[in-house]
């Protein structure tokens, strides 16, 4: 298949790509990013869009910075670049095992961590990532730069919170301590997982201080398990403390069956994948100590 006929343009700014964008709204103008989910939606039809804003020659989208407690990674940047980073295996290991488990080495070589989180697919490992690890993220438009939580960002299957106009720059993620685990299953390595479940948990001493865990696969957004988190948070934990979590994190979920696994198949694999990303978290938050 070949996409139908687009006009396209390569600027070298935001504020030249989001002109762009508003100067061409009525021919339906796209920001294409590094183009692994938009361009085969395209190629198949099932987006038409008449103008593309190539956003690659972008270099201000391209930075990866830590500042303080804050990793900040430009929408552009590969998302292999962010695999191999030093400054994201400091920033967020968490993040950095996730990128591990999308797709394969020469779409990672070519997708971009904001393409990734803006495409909004609900099987996807960085915006679950993003969920748990209470991400800001930075969008421009006509009217200047604002910042989202990633808690406000997904708002429905490839639907964000970004307006019309408006381009994601920049993904923060402030830094957490204690343990990060990120884990998924997926019937083969590369495709999207059934379930993915990113999780991040403090302790101090033996007892859990802080958890965030959130999933993807598992409903129309990436979830926060938050009756997990709660059920966690002040115990020290042994088995029938995390059997308790990850009951009570199952008891709210309800994902769609289709043809790669029934409700009952995806909460199978949630419970049972929970509960390995909380021990790993657990595992690695005490080795820290």
């Amino acid at each position: 298949m070949k996409p139908p006929p687009f006009h396209y343009a390569a600027p070298t700014s935001v504020a030249e790509a989001v002109a762009l964008l508003g100067e061409h709204a009525d021919d339906d103008a796209r920001a294409l990013a590094g183009g692994q989910s938009l361009v085969p939606l395209m190629n198949f039809r099932l987006a038409q869009p008449g103008y593309l804003i190539d956003l690659r020659r972008i270099e201000e989208l391209t930075r990866i910075r830590t500042d303080g407690d804050v990793l900040s990674i430009g929408a552009m940047v590969r998302l292999s670049r962010a695999e191999h980073s030093p400054e994201v295996a400091l920033g967020a290991p968490l993040l950095a095992e996730a990128l591990g488990y999308v797709a394969h080495p020469p779409i990672r070589n070519s997708g971009t961590v904001g393409g990734s989180i803006a495409h909004a697919d609900p099987a996807a490992e960085l915006p679950a990532v993003a969920l748990a690890l209470d991400a800001e993220l930075v969008v421009v438009g006509p009217q200047g730069a604002r910042t989202i939580a990633a808690a406000d960002f997904f708002v429905g299957p490839f639907t964000t919170a970004i307006g019309a106009g408006e381009i994601l720059t920049e993904v923060r993620f402030p830094r957490r301590d204690g343990g990060q685990a990120f884990v998924e299953f997926a019937r083969t390595h590369g495709n999207f997982a059934l379930v993915g479940v990113a999780s991040v948990i403090e302790t101090d001493g033996d007892a859990v201080t802080r958890a965030a865990i959130a999933l993807s696969g598992v409903a129309p957004v990436p979830v926060r398990a938050a009756a997990a988190e709660r059920a966690l948070t002040g115990t020290v934990p042994d088995d029938a403390s995390i059997r308790a979590a990850v009951d009570a994190a199952v008891a709210g979920l309800s994902p769609s069956g289709d043809a790669h696994g029934s409700t009952e198949t995806r909460t199978d694999i949630a419970r049972s994948y929970l509960r390995r990303g909380i021990e790993l978290a657990l595992t690695r938050a005490q080795d820290r100590r």
